[in-house]
């Protein structure tokens, strides 16, 4: 076994054989150099843990040429140190490179959402992936998890300020990723641990008047499917829209005129039945049609989808061509163009209208399938009554009260009773 100081010479000096051959350190034990019959130099620092019955491991530090001798000890002594404090080296390495790898960021965030947010909240699943994807792992790309810090976060948020509900909502999934790593056991603590979220968003109040309400269905009509048709099942059901973006149509039943909506696309987790008014069959029955159906609507497969297998997206690209249709249609009436709006205030219209005509308010958190209000608490123990029919008839004056607007029809039918709209 050759012993002698390892410096640049004396490595330059070693030849290669017909098999391995070992160039060892006089002054630090364990500390050697490699040489292959291909000739390749390789420095390497060989120990024991637990004693001379130990196994002999070996620890590969780098080839000469990328490494010079001084770098390459300087190395081994580093490897030494660990070793007098019981530490393996070669497990410490495999655990770095399983961090590397396995907790990369912009990997984790894949698995947090095929893991747990696919399961734990089947509703939003997707727009959790898409928060993550668009505003954190451009920040944190490939970060070890372990080694993203308060600051690495404060960074993410920092990039999402001019918009404060994102940055809440950005905010909170990586709260629950981080969460989610510690119960894993892939993390130790949270970074997020004690952080403070952003300031709340003040609660939206935008409602649109009804000539704004014209010149959405209108533009809506421009759009084409399947934005179009997409954006009046909004206006006349005031479901949320993923709720629709995803319908799939073994949901609908049109002889009972009914959507069923499953507990697992719900917010709430609650499944809902929500009665579909004459405008919305009408709707449906077009979209039946685009697949050669007449009367008949498919048993299943998606209402609104591009690709046949995946629910639509782009809601942003097809909010921007909304608004300039809109935009068009107020400049050609001579009408004032509406101030900004999101899809979510197509909800909140709809519960305004409903109020506006006398629906009961039980029966407008019904068709937004609410819990809170009148269902939640002891009332909701206790009122166990759905509400089917009421919610029957509310949406069906909904419906004429919108195809007034449409056509600009006298209106005075519509009477207002206690217990809901009648005609």
């Amino acid at each position: 076994m050759a012993v002698q100081r390892i410096t640049k010479s004396t490595v330059d000096g070693l030849s290669p054989s017909e098999r391995d051959t070992f160039l060892w350190d006089d002054r630090l034990p364990g500390f050697g150099c490699k040489v292959t019959p291909k000739g390749s130099k390789v420095f390497i620092y060989q120990y024991r843990l637990g004693g001379r019955g130990s196994p002999v491991r070996r620890f590969t530090i780098g080839k000469h040429g990328a490494l010079t001798a001084e770098q390459a000890r300087r190395e081994a002594e580093a490897l030494a140190l660990k070793v007098s404090q019981g530490t393996d080296p070669q497990r410490a390495k495999v655990e770095t490179s399983r961090i590397a790898v396995d907790l990369a960021f912009d990997a984790f965030v894949e698995r947090f959402h095929r893991e747990y947010l696919m399961s734990a909240w089947p509703s939003s699943h997707a727009d959790a992936l898409a928060l993550l994807r668009r505003y954190a792992v451009p920040v944190l790309g490939k970060t070890p998890l372990p080694a993203v810090s308060r600051k690495s976060v404060t960074a993410v948020i920092a990039g999402v300020q001019n918009k404060p509900a994102t940055a809440r909502l950005v905010f909170a999934t990586l709260r629950r990723m981080m969460r989610w790593a510690v119960n894993r056991g892939d993390l130790e603590r949270s970074p997020m641990e004690g952080m403070d979220a952003p300031t709340k968003v003040l609660s939206r109040d935008r409602v649109l008047s009804d000539d704004e309400l014209v010149q959405v269905w209108k533009a809506s009509e421009v759009l084409g499917y399947p934005f179009g048709p997409l954006v009046r099942l909004l206006i006349l059901t005031g479901a949320r829209r993923d709720e629709i973006a995803a319908l799939d149509w073994s949901e609908l039943d049109r002889d009972t005129r009914m959507w069923v909506l499953p507990p697992k696309r719900s917010k709430n987790g609650i499944a809902a039945r929500q009665p579909l008014s004459s405008l919305a069959i009408a709707e449906l029955d077009l979209l039946a049609q685009r697949l050669g159906r007449d009367t008949s609507w498919p048993k299943s497969g998606l209402v609104f989808s591009t690709t046949g297998e995946t629910s639509v997206s782009g809601f942003s690209r097809a909010k921007t061509r909304l608004d300039k249709a809109v935009r068009a249609i107020a400049e050609e009436q001579g009408a004032t163009v509406p101030p900004p709006w999101r899809v979510h205030d197509l909800r909140r219209t709809l519960a305004t209208g409903l109020q506006r005509l006398g629906v009961r308010f039980e029966v407008t958190e019904a068709v937004l399938n609410h819990v809170s209000g009148s269902k939640s608490g002891v009332a909701g123990i206790y009122q166990r009554h759905d509400w089917a029919a009421e919610k029957v008839t509310a949406l069906e004056a909904w419906a004429d009260y919108l195809l007034g607007l449409l056509t600009r029809a006298d209106r005075t039918n519509v009477i207002q009773l206690s217990g809901g709209i009648h005609e």
